[in-house]
């Protein structure tokens, strides 16, 4: 299977072009885009331990995000960088993004829905 990025749904209207994504084999495999500033931590509050608990697997095409866990370490991505981040973490946009994702389908459903829901 295979898609153009523009040819991806717009995962929710309220979050538009920041997220485009679909559901192959268990897994959402998404484009995003995200603004400088964007922290969501706000966004992320109410769910377990105010912190996402749905692994994602990604390549940063460009811009820069810190990563906070929930035993209070943290890390930046950069362009250019592969990441992986385990369930109990939030993200700050430093710099604006742009980025493809795989994660659970079923857990990055209830997170997507949980944000759209703060929103």
């Amino acid at each position: 299977m295979k898609s153009k990025v523009q040819d991806l749904p717009i995962a929710h209207e309220a979050i538009g072009e920041m997220f485009r994504g679909t559901e192959w084999g268990g897994t959402t495999s998404a484009y995003m885009q995200y603004p400088a500033g964007l922290d969501f931590g706000p966004l992320l509050e109410g769910l377990e331990r105010d912190h996402c608990q749905c692994p994602h697997w990604g390549f940063l095409i460009e811009g820069r995000i810190r990563v906070n866990y929930e035993d209070g370490t943290e890390e930046a991505v950069g362009p250019g960088e592969i990441y992986y981040w385990p369930s109990g973490h939030t993200i700050v946009v430093e710099e604006a993004v742009r980025m493809v994702e795989f994660s659970p389908h079923d857990q990055m459903s209830q997170v997507l829905a949980h944000v759209v829901g703060r929103l």
